[in-house]
């Protein structure tokens, strides 16, 4: 009997526990504002549902997903509060105090979840920036819509943070209609085209591949500082989409045990090819479909399925090697706060 009494209270208290503020300003004051990361809310379970992406490329899940690299938490659900507990954790363990969340339109699956990952982010401290995605029938004045809708559904949460990245924003010719809202937010365009980004804030790059050479973002880099503009080029640990894409013929980029990934922070924090970024972007905390994740993969996968695994990486091996990139890029943030 007294052991059933220790063990109630114990429960008891370890769910007293969960409902206190995680984040002291001290812990949130660690984390730094000028490196986020990309993050998608966009995986769903039949306990959410349905499925969601993981049978993207005509996979079975829960086993058989959509991509090269297998979660350590398995399919999850992006509605989950106990993965979007895990998932702020790892990222506070980056050291990047900004996630920037994939978002496709008024009324969405994403939309629809961005209050429950904005509650999980703020009990760590972090702030949510915002992905604006290429919708069908995005305009430049939808986009405006859009950033005001946010403000207005999402702007008192203390997760809010008004930087937002467009995505593909070459796909629009005529941007003049940001300058109702460009004053009073951070935009940036998906480019390192100069002559693309008037009524824009700055400029971002994404792509996970283009990092390892950094084409124009030297130029870019000393752009953005001439006139007053934000510069976040984006840096990738690798890339493969071959079982989310079958056939598709995008080149891959081996991780080379990390090396791929030093290699484009080295790049993005070399002023004579980086152009010395305001911020650095990451591609991505979790697009497990093009492989281009640092959050944990399973060192053990399901067989049969040709996964591979983070093994190796920086020497480490077993449960250290799956978080190596968290600690990698922890590594990596500080570096960049002291070059800054």
């Amino acid at each position: 009997m007294i052991a059933k009494r220790r063990n109630l209270a114990l429960v008891l208290l370890l769910a007293a526990l969960a409902w206190l503020p995680q984040a002291t300003p001290a812990a949130a004051a660690k984390l730094s504002r000028n490196v986020h990361l990309f993050y998608y809310p966009w995986y769903g379970t039949p306990a959410g549902g349905e499925w969601r992406h993981w049978q993207q490329g005509g996979h079975t899940p829960p086993e058989d997903v959509g991509a090269d690299l297998y979660p350590a938490l398995g399919a999850y659900d992006s509605g989950d509060s106990r993965v979007l507990a895990q998932h702020m954790k790892w990222i506070g363990q980056t050291g990047a105090g900004v996630i920037v969340y994939s978002w496709w339109g008024q009324g969405g699956y994403e939309d629809g979840l961005a209050g429950r990952v904005m509650d999980a982010a703020a009990k760590r401290g972090i702030k949510v920036a915002w992905h604006l995605e290429p919708y069908e029938g995005r305009t430049a004045a939808s986009t405006v819509e859009d950033i005001r809708y946010l403000h207005q559904r999402y702007g008192s949460h203390p997760a809010f943070d008004n930087v937002f990245y467009v995505f593909w924003s070459l796909q629009v010719a005529d941007w003049s209609a940001l300058e109702a809202v460009n004053k009073d937010n951070v935009i940036l365009a998906q480019t390192t085209d100069t002559t693309k980004i008037e009524h824009f804030n700055g400029m971002y790059t994404y792509d996970g591949i283009a990092g390892a050479t950094a084409p124009g973002w030297k130029q870019a880099g000393e752009y953005a500082k001439a006139h007053g503009l934000i510069w976040a080029p984006s840096v990738a640990p690798g890339y493969i989409d071959d079982r989310a894409v079958p056939g598709n013929t995008t080149p891959t980029v081996a991780r080379a045990d990390g090396a791929a990934y030093d290699r484009q922070w080295t790049n993005a924090l070399d002023p004579a090819i980086g152009g010395s970024p305001t911020w650095v972007s990451v591609t991505s905390f979790n697009e497990w479909h093009e492989g281009s994740v640092i959050e944990p993969a399973d060192g053990t996968p399901p067989s049969g399925h040709g996964y591979q695994t983070f093994q190796g990486a920086y020497g480490k091996q077993g449960r250290a090697a799956e978080t190596a990139y968290l600690d990698r890029t922890r590594y990596w943030v500080e570096k960049f706060e002291n070059v800054r």
